[in-house]
């Protein structure tokens, strides 16, 4: 038997405000709240994004937010895949929230959320 890997299930990152972040992912960007998230000891959210989540975990972040690169594409992030990147655009910009076109040429874009951590978003 080989060993391989089929596929990511869930990518997560720290949070500072449950409740502010999901103003954000669930109110701005329009991700679906999962309802089976156990109680894991602390304040979160499973977000659904088709068969994969997208988890957030209000937990002490270990990371400085300052001196972190301008450019979201500079740093770690997660990317997701969106059908209309200007549709996205237009929702960052009425919600106050900077982004950056990527330096690539590719139509996609680069954001934070409320608590620093970077997304991704490439039209496909």
């Amino acid at each position: 038997m080989t060993f391989k890997v089929n596929g990511l299930l869930h990518s997560s990152v720290l949070v500072n405000n449950i409740d502010v972040a999901l103003e954000f992912y669930s109110g701005v960007l329009g991700f679906k709240v999962s309802a089976a998230r156990p109680d894991l000891g602390y304040p979160g959210a499973w977000l659904e994004l088709g068969k994969q989540q997208f988890h957030l975990m209000q937990l002490p972040n270990p990371d400085p937010r300052e001196g972190r690169p301008q450019h979201g594409g500079r740093d770690r992030h997660t990317a997701f895949s969106v059908n209309d990147i200007f549709a996205l655009a237009e929702l960052l910009a009425n919600a106050n929230a900077a982004y950056t076109l990527s330096k690539s040429g590719r139509r996609a874009l680069f954001c934070r959320d409320p608590d620093g951590n970077t997304l991704e978003f490439v039209e496909t």
